[in-house]
């Protein structure tokens, strides 16, 4: 993750390499010495479906013959099983390297071709190719995922990958793979494919640096390793005061345009992507570099979503992932009233795949504990295209690989189309995404769970300082946070209990004081009342002076404060101040701790309306003389409905105070008034008040009546429509599970197809092949002169030369008919069908000499025809002119 909340796979900045970009010596004195991935040149995976064999035959014939590229290439294409490629002697013709079918543990030596063998999966680990045994159904492989994520983590920033033409998505994630690693990614330009979809995925992520035609990406791809693998490693040296200015200065431009700073963010880690777009760029200095940044806005755009690249999946680190379903989903849920929520909050979520995740866990245990909670995921992040996909909750069909098929059934749906996965709307509805950037903008407030994972380890000492504290401050006391493997809560030690080391689960010590942080961009920081509490018995326990201040307040308020309960804008219960027991009761049926149901007779209707106004209206409402119920006897009260300001949580949680406070009946408050009025003033007598006030009573029981009997309807209505809403769900539930059976079997076929079309266009290749040859054939057989006839073992005729025409009167229809039907121009000679049958039967060649009508003389041979295997079917007979030899032989 990056200081805002971004979350990236591996922790590059602690994983080594050396510095090769030419000119970056002001950079390399900046960054620690990093271990070198384990093939010294750059590898290049090249992925393919349907139409890859076009794409590989224009990428290898751009290729320059004059110079070797100085990297490796391995070929992944989807290949029938059960059928054997010739893409290896295909390839072989648009390329001087040596190409190879893979075998399992063959070392990767530069200026190679590496071709997957069929019915293989295949992976990268210590410069060599490993090949695997599919361990997926056939439709659901994803050969191409599986190694680019092997090569991102084997080589790291000498990976590189490329997306050619093919449907599905296979291949997208492996570009993030590469991406976060600090490597490469090119896609064909779909323009230029025969099958768009794969190029397609992987542009949308917008993590690829170049879209391409494929004859125009080896010349790129040689210019991309020049510049940032061209040069030996440049020793060490303390860094200067020139090379740390120029990186301020582009922590200045980035901030100024985005307005994020990265000042905190580990210097290795922005020392490899500014190399990293250096190299792009083709830019040899940093301060060319900063200068193009200041010409180019573009240019900062894209430093900047470099930095924050996420790899990110679904379920990503699964042992991480089942200690939290084992460990702490069931301590959130358990204890909890009905109702009530759980909140969670995922900071840095990138594109979603981890809040979604953690929300599938929490519904799998609600739904098998069969309690009814109220579930906030917030997610957040600093990048606006990532929060508007996880928003979407769209992700392409190769998500299914890190899904399990249970769970890919019941929470996602897939899209008409095959291409993706859609979150089903009742996870998408528990969570809610928003720009925030944890640096700068206040947190949420009494969380359950707090998810933030590789975040630490991407920034410095003096930035952990303020974030773990804001986490703690954030969490409840019993919260939980869950950290990335390589984290820890540090110097937080003693505020934190561990629950799993390994999986860095930690919990918020209970009676553990707050503790104090410095919260950034000038946000108010309230310390709830809980918190109070747990300080003062933290004092009275330790034998220290309680504040009499505090004493005093607290037994002021609970003696003088009228009733009051503290609700959310749905009624919703979130705190009660004294004996509320005369206003509010349980209502029956179902219990629930809202206001609007606990209402007694005379105040319920009056409350909704005033609580309603509060909350459009943003201000306080006063329900004055309401006679209110109680016991068989009546209270008059006023009722107030206020709002109350929430500090440091969440701005569209709005939360509201009811009071009820005992008021004078309405016959105490005239004569009062009759008093002070002057004599001039006309008072009506006691008696037609009581008579005024009866009638109003009676018209608002009777409005009352009518309004319980309106109530009563809609609530039939509503468990009617509910009744219809379940049976509903459960033939929605059919429907899917049918159309999920139907979608594996489009899966399936799709995949047949794939692999059909990929057989399809080698059998072309071998079609193109045969008409060469067969051209070859005719054009031969034409440029000799000699007549030709083939026929089978029936004598039938299957071809024949132009040549021959001059001999026997043949036509192209003729082809198919016994060669004893056709009329010839020979004189004394009619042995033809007997001299054939004869060569046949004995396979002994014959010759004989013939003379036509025109007075030409032929020599007739007749061969049997023999085939590659040595099988006689049929024979050879050919007539050549022996005419200039007779009238040789006569002079």
């Amino acid at each position: 993750m990056d200081p805002s909340g971004r979350g990236i796979e591996e922790p590059l900045a602690e994983k080594n390499h050396e510095t090769n970009l030419e000119g970056s010596a002001e950079l390399t004195e900046l960054a620690a010495p990093l271990e070198r991935p384990s093939s010294p040149f750059p590898i290049v995976g090249i992925g393919a479906s349907a139409g890859g064999l076009a794409a590989f035959e224009a990428f290898f014939s751009g290729m320059p013959a004059d110079r070797e590229p100085g990297m490796a290439f391995v070929l992944v294409q989807h290949l029938a099983p059960d059928h054997k490629s010739i893409l290896t002697e295909l390839v072989k013709r648009y390329t001087r390297m040596r190409v190879r079918e893979v075998e399992d543990g063959m070392v990767v030596e530069p200026n190679c071709a590496y071709i997957i063998p069929p019915n293989r999966d295949m992976a990268f680990l210590g410069g060599a190719l490993q090949l695997l045994e599919p361990s997926t159904a056939r439709g659901l492989r994803l050969p191409i995922d599986f190694f680019f994520r092997s090569l991102a983590q084997d080589q790291h920033e000498r990976a590189i990958c490329i997306v050619l033409s093919g449907t599905g998505s296979d291949g997208t994630l492996g570009v993030r793979a590469i991406k976060g690693a600090g490597g490469m990614a090119m896609a064909q330009n779909p323009e230029s494919t025969e099958y768009d979809g794969m190029p397609r995925s992987a542009i949308a992520t917008r993590m690829v640096d170049f879209v391409l035609p494929p004859a125009e990406m080896p010349a790129q791809l040689i210019s991309y390793v020049a510049h940032a693998f061209g040069k030996a490693a440049i020793p060490l040296s303390p860094p200067t005061p020139k090379s740390e200015g120029a990186l301020k200065r582009v922590f200045i431009l980035l901030r100024a345009q985005t307005g994020h700073d990265f000042s905190h963010y580990k210097q290795n880690t922005v020392i490899r992507c500014v190399e990293r777009r250096m190299a792009i760029s083709q830019i040899d200095r940093l301060d060319d570099y900063v200068r193009y940044l200041q010409q180019s806005p573009a240019e900062v755009e894209s430093l900047f979503h470099d930095l924050l690249i996420g790899v990110t999946s679904f379920f990503r680190d699964p042992a991480a992932f089942e200690a939290l379903r084992l460990h702490v989903i069931p301590q959130l849920v358990e204890g909890k009233p009905p109702g009530s929520p759980i909140r969670v909050w995922v900071p840095g979520c990138s594109t979603g795949e981890e809040a979604y995740s953690i929300a599938i866990l929490l519904h799998e245990h609600i739904a098998a504990v069969r309690q009814t909670l109220k579930l906030q995921v917030f997610a957040t992040d600093i990048d606006a295209r990532s929060i508007d996909r996880a928003r979407a909750g769209v992700y392409p069909a190769s998500v299914a690989a890190d899904i399990a098929p249970e769970r890919l059934a019941q929470f996602f749906v897939q899209e008409p189309d095959g291409s993706a996965y859609r979150v089903a709307k009742s996870i998408r509805d528990t969570l809610v995404f928003s720009e925030q950037d944890v640096i700068k903008d206040p947190p949420f407030s009494r969380l359950d769970l707090i998810s933030c994972r590789n975040l630490l380890i991407y920034v410095d000492g003096e930035l952990q300082k303020k974030l773990l504290p804001m986490f703690h401050y954030a969490l409840k006391p019993g919260g939980f946070l869950f950290l990335g493997t390589s984290e820890s809560v540090g110097e937080l030690a003693q505020f934190f209990s561990t629950i799993d080391r390994q999986s860095k689960l930690f919990q918020r010590k209970a009676d553990a004081p707050s503790v104090g942080f410095q919260a950034e961009g000038g946000w108010p920081m309230h310390v709830p009342e809980e918190r109070v509490e747990v300080r003062i018995s933290a004092k009275l326990a330790g034998g220290s002076k309680v504040s009499l201040r505090d004493l005093t307040e607290r037994a002021l308020l609970q003696e003088y404060a009228p009733a009051s309960v503290l609700v959310d804008e749905h009624g919703d219960i979130l705190y009660l101040h004294g004996r509320t027991g005369l206003f509010l009761e349980p209502a029956e049926g179902e219990a629930s701790l809202n206001i609007l149901k606990m209402g007694r007779e005379g105040l319920r209707q009056r409350m909704m309306t005033a609580l309603h106004k509060a909350v459009v209206q943003s201000a306080p409402v006063v329900e004055p003389q309401l006679r209110v119920k109680t016991n068989g006897s009546f209270t008059t009260i006023d009722l107030t409905v206020q709002p109350v300001r929430v500090q440091g949580g969440d701005a569209g949680h709005k939360v509201f105070l009811v009071t009820f406070k005992e008021a004078a009946p309405v016959k105490e408050l005239l004569e009062k008034a009759a008093t002070l009025e002057s004599g001039e003033t006309t008072i009506e007598t006691a008696s037609e008040h009581e008579a005024r006030i009866t009638a109003l009573e009676e018209d608002l029981r009777e409005k009352q009546e009518y309004l319980r009997t309106a109530i009563e309807e809609l609530e039939t209505s509503n468990e009617e429509l509910k009744s219809t809403n379940e049976e509903m769900q459960s033939i929605n539930e059919e429907l899917q599970s049918t159309n999920e059976e139907l979608e594996t079997s489009k899966e399936e076929l799709q995949s047949i197809n794939e692999e059909l079309a990929t057989v399809n266009a080698e059998l072309q290749q071998k079609v193109a092949d045969l008409s060469r040859v067969n051209n070859d054939m005719n054009n031969l057989l034409a440029g000799t002169g000699i007549g030709t006839i083939f026929v089978d073992n029936q004598l039938r005729i299957m071809r024949f030369t132009p040549t021959v025409t001059q001999v026997l009167n043949l036509i192209l229809t003729d082809v198919g008919r016994p060669v004893g039907h056709v009329v010839s121009n020979f004189v004394g000679y009619d042995g033809l069908v007997e001299d054939v049958q004869a060569v046949l039967d004995s396979l002994v060649p014959r010759e004989v000499e013939a003379q036509t009508r025109a007075g030409a003389w032929y020599t007739l041979r007749i061969r049997p025809y023999r085939t590659l295997e040595n099988v006689i079917e049929g024979a050879v007979v050919t007539f050549v002119d022996i005419t200039e030899q007779k009238q040789a032989r006569k002079m």
